[in-house]
């Protein structure tokens, strides 16, 4: 985050201690302009239990400390790394690995990716999804897509994050996991 919360006093997410977190196995996750508090407190949930990195692009459709992203993120604020970026170009200079944009339109499925633990899943806001212009951005190395039946217009921003996530945990072994 652009502040540095202090875990005892501040629920907000925050990366409390980034040399006492273990290594990850697994990529970052990139929620871009993301407008609904619910869906970033389960992506929350989502880091903190498989120890995955979130990274919010502003502007967000919500203050941080808004009580429905508190209460979808339960208790698990502080075991997740968040920080939030000031545009998609601030979070992807942090971020050196391959960025895979996660959009209805492309063809390759995100089944036929070998992740890496740099990675970047990068997801668009509810309900538009990713801009074109994004889609365009030079770093973004493909475009991926998770099936659904015909005529479903999208699946919620966290679910598909949590499935991309799981594919990339279940490649490396779901190491770390009990």
């Amino acid at each position: 985050m652009s502040s540095s919360p202090d875990p005892g006093t501040d629920w907000r997410p925050h990366v409390a201690d980034p040399s006492a977190r273990p290594a990850s196995t697994l990529p970052h996750v990139v929620f871009f302009e993301p407008r609904i508090p619910g869906n970033t407190g389960n992506a929350i949930r989502l880091a903190a239990v498989t120890g995955s990195r979130l990274h919010l692009v502003e502007p967000l459709g919500f203050e941080m400390d808004e009580p429905r992203l508190r209460r979808a993120g339960l208790d698990y604020h502080d075991l997740a790394a968040v920080e939030v970026h000031a545009d998609l170009d601030a979070a992807l200079a942090t971020l050196p690995g391959r960025v895979f944009a996660f959009t209805t339109r492309a063809t390759t499925s995100y089944a036929d990716v070998d992740y890496r633990p740099d990675d970047v899943l990068l997801f668009g806001p509810e309900p538009t999804g990713l801009p074109d212009d994004v889609l365009a951005h030079p770093r973004v190395t493909d475009q991926l897509k998770i099936p659904m039946l015909t005529g479903r217009r999208s699946l919620n921003l966290t679910s598909a994050a949590s499935i991309a996530v799981y594919e990339a945990w279940r490649q490396a072994g779901f190491a770390g996991g009990a």
